[in-house]
């Protein structure tokens, strides 16, 4: 996905919210598996070409932060933008090699669901506008440490 998000919304003190010990989202070989040479050829070479050349031509909405649709023209300051977006890119790099009914279920399971939840004034936007840009800094959810020996 993403190296870090520097300052942007979701990089809590203390570092990205990735760095977890033992986990690491780099592959341990540089060498293309046979798995990579039998992936299709991706349309889009990464998820800021789909969002601009594919999502925002075809997922057209009124944008109205009173009526409870909003954006940010500078999705990629939001971690869960970022994950979500990146889903669906995915999802329609998969889903597009089905030519029956794979464009319907992206758009039904896919596109229809994150869409909803990313344009939403009470989603990972609030604060931002598509006229004014970025300019929320919303805070993690908080969290307690479970009891040792729980997990």
């Amino acid at each position: 996905m993403s190296e870090g998000l520097g300052e942007w919304d979701d990089e809590p003190e203390g570092g990205p919210l990735w760095n977890v010990p033992g986990v690491s989202d780099k592959e341990d070989s540089t060498e293309p598996s046979e798995d990579d040479a039998a992936a299709p050829e991706l349309f889009y070479p990464n998820v800021a070409e789909f969002v601009r050349d594919k999502l925002a031509t075809t997922y057209r909405r009124q944008l109205n932060v009173q009526g409870g649709v909003t954006w940010c023209p500078q999705w990629w300051k939001h971690g869960e933008a970022i994950s979500r977006l990146e889903a669906l890119w995915r999802a329609w790099e998969f889903l597009r090699l089905d030519g029956t009914t794979g464009m319907s279920v992206w758009w039904r399971d896919h596109a229809d669901h994150h869409m909803s939840v990313l344009l939403s004034t009470d989603g990972p936007f609030k604060g931002c506008s598509p006229d004014e840009g970025h300019r929320s800094k919303l805070v993690p959810l908080p969290c307690e440490e479970p009891p040792a020996g729980l997990f």
